[in-house]
């Protein structure tokens, strides 16, 4: 593992602290309470897992990371995990966009 380089790594765990703190402190949707979201994180993850496992696995892969950029922590397939950071945090911003689009427009919550 290089800790030296947090170029990918750094802005992915700050991705994730900030949609958290988005929700925690600021939006309050009570997505993160709701089966419903955490059943669309797993699928979610299910298909990253299946399209970021093909462009990153084998000898010749579509992208390559710069390893100097990564944490070098890799599964399944070569996928490095601040992909997983990165996907947990646009999808989940998505959702909160989304959720509190809603709840202005006086959609009952959930």
């Amino acid at each position: 593992m290089n800790f030296a380089g947090v170029g990918y790594t750094l802005p992915a765990v700050v991705a994730v602290v900030a949609v958290c703190a988005a929700e925690s402190i600021l939006l309050r949707t009570g997505l993160f309470r709701r089966p419903a979201y955490w059943l669309t994180m797993a699928i979610v993850l299910g298909f990253q897992i299946l399209v970021d496992g093909w462009l990153t696995k084998g000898p010749t892969p579509i992208v390559v990371y710069n390893p100097d950029h990564i944490l070098g922590l890799r599964f399944p397939w070569d996928i490095p995990v601040e992909d997983y950071l990165f996907g947990f945090a646009l999808v989940t911003a998505v959702l909160l966009g989304w959720e509190r689009a809603r709840q202005r427009q006086g959609g009952v919550p959930r």
